[in-house]
């Protein structure tokens, strides 16, 4: 049966039907693009008039559709359109999966709500009528989708609606989406499928419910859905079929499949699973990579990680972390003893999770940072040597890095800066940050490495740096200050013959920074260069497999705008 263990979890795309012209289109475009079935939202197609003409619309909508579908008229009590009679609804029902006129036939599966459903004995008689029923000795076509939903968050009574529905003979499947208000409403949703009794689609809806939508298959989900486009979605955080198939490679999700991703706050903009899921596809590995978005604080991400973690069946094992969560990986993985690498250790941040599932034991879990070398390797590629070579610097010692930023990513950059020999200056909006930030990262170098040291930001312009390179968000895309410039280049009074200007930034790949820098006339390195590096490390780790040369580079690169 569809929908559990060893059958496929099928593809469904909503269509917001408007005319029959363009919904028999879009329909045709879903077959194309590899959908299963389509979803049929008549919710402002259907007026509700009781006319038997506009009945029979629908039903020749239905028969002319190039896909299997669910016909589905959701009233505006359950967050979709249609405010007709309800008897003049359960009237086009019964008509449509009659399919009464020669050349008609009845959708795959009618979608009723189970609170208009469990409400009225007579509309459940004539629904029970009008689709397959076990048992009875001829059966329509059609069998019955109960679905319940909430626009605002969990239903506090969420249980009991699932076990109603499932116990009810008539109906052949049961769906519940809600507004996912956290990651962890995921797991919710997750164990309901695996232990449901009847084929089941269980879904969150929002940027928290992404995960849901994508690893149905792994859970035994009847279907999932995805919008035909951009635009196009019947409920919100439904990833398009493109991205489904394509980026998610959703066909190859199964039960065994392992699962990690992207751990910040926001991250709907990031290309780490363009490039991780590429990778995983590239070299065959059985795992899928997904947005995990967690609030800013440390108690939400260390209940995230550990339910995540510890879940049964989910396979969590590995994820990159970001903004603002690489202090808080490097705590917890302290509280909990979890192995960290140099970099982290020294700099109390970390951006690589890996979680080890190897034996009946509690999986070995690992914590790194990536970002360091990912950051010093290029550097070197510019200006040789950071320790000054054999070459040497003006006034002795390694070459002068002024490091914006005292967060995660530039406390990285500062220790990996100094330990490679360089003389660092750590700038930040806050003075007393970066001042904390120096402090503790110089304490802790080895012996035989540069120096740390705090700076004011208005006497960058006079540094007389070789590099300057950008750890802060300043000229994100989607970020507090998408147009700033994190560095005053117009005002850089001492500019060392070779100076280079890095940004970590990596949406869009040519920052303000970045295009300031270029004007000038110097030598630049985007954040893209930075993302690959680090991101190939990362997969590196989780698979023990280095992806294929220029696989990231390529992705990245086709897909981020250059401003």
């Amino acid at each position: 049966m569809l929908g559990r263990a060893g059958a496929r979890t099928r593809i469904c795309v909503p269509i917001m039907v408007r005319d029959e012209a363009s919904a028999l289109d879009a329909a045709a475009r879903a077959r194309a693009s590899g959908a299963d079935l389509v979803e049929l939202r008549i919710d402002e197609y259907f007026s509700g008039s009781g006319e038997a003409a506009e009945n029979a619309r629908v039903a020749g909508l239905v028969s002319a559709c190039p896909l299997s579908c669910i016909l589905t008229c959701r009233p505006t009590w359950e967050g979709g359109g249609y405010d007709g009679p309800e008897d003049a609804r359960v009237s086009m029902f019964e008509r449509v999966c009659a399919a009464s006129e020669p050349g008609e036939h009845p959708p795959s599966y009618l979608d009723v709500e189970w609170v208009a459903y469990a409400s009225s004995a007579n509309l459940r008689r004539k629904i029970n009528l009008a689709v397959r029923v076990p048992g009875r000795v001829r059966d329509p076509g059609t069998s019955l989708l109960l679905s319940t939903h909430d626009h605002s968050g969990r239903p506090p009574d969420l249980a009991r609606r699932v076990a109603a529905m499932q116990c009810e003979p008539g109906a052949a499947a049961v769906k519940v989406a809600f507004r996912a208000r956290s990651l962890r409403d995921n797991i919710e949703l997750f164990d309901l499928i695996a232990d449901a009794s009847k084929p089941m689609i269980a879904l969150g809806m929002g940027a928290y419910g992404m995960m849901s939508r994508v690893l149905a298959p792994k859970f035994g989900g009847l279907l999932t859905f995805a919008s035909l486009e951009e635009g196009a979605a019947t409920a919100p955080g439904q990833p398009t079929l493109d991205e489904l198939i394509e980026r998610y490679r959703f066909r190859s999700i199964g039960a065994c499949t392992k699962v990690f991703g992207v751990i910040g706050w926001p991250v709907e903009h990031s290309k780490s699973p363009l490039v991780h899921n590429a990778g995983f596809g590239a070299i065959g590995f059985d795992g899928v990579y997904v947005p995990l978005p967690v609030e800013g604080s440390y108690e939400s991400f260390k209940a995230t990680v550990l339910e995540l973690m510890h879940h049964p069946r989910l396979d969590f094992s590995g994820a990159s972390v970001t903004i603002p969560h690489k202090t808080h990986l490097a705590r917890l993985a302290r509280e909990e003893g979890w192995s960290l690498d140099d970099d982290a250790d020294a700099t109390g941040s970390a951006n690589t999770l890996v979680v080890d599932r190897l034996g009946p034991d509690a999986p070995i879990v690992r914590v790194a940072s990536t970002d360091g070398p990912a950051l010093v390797g290029p550097l070197r590629e510019l200006l040789g040597p950071l320790d000054g070579g054999s070459g040497g610097t003006e006034g002795g010692g390694g070459r002068r890095v002024a490091v914006i930023g005292a967060g995660g990513v530039g406390r990285a950059a500062a220790w990996a800066l100094a330990r490679a020999g360089a003389t660092v200056e750590l700038y930040n909006r806050t003075p007393e940050r970066a001042e904390r930030a120096a402090g503790e990262l110089g304490a802790a170098l080895p012996s035989g490495s540069g120096t740390i040291a705090p700076a004011a930001l208005d006497a960058l312009p006079e540094s007389g740096c070789h590099a300057i390179v950008n750890c802060s968000s300043v000229g994100m895309r989607g970020g507090e200050a998408p147009d700033g410039t994190a560095a005053p280049l117009d005002r850089m009074g001492r500019c060392a013959p070779d100076l280079v200007v890095m940004d970590t930034v990596y949406n869009p790949a040519v920052t303000p920074l970045l295009a300031a820098a270029r004007g000038r006339g110097l030598r630049t390195i985007d954040g893209v260069t930075m993302f690959v590096r680090q991101a190939e490390e990362q997969f590196a780790r989780w698979t023990g497999v280095r992806p294929p040369t220029d696989l990231f580079e390529g992705a990245v690169r086709g897909r981020v705008p250059g401003r």
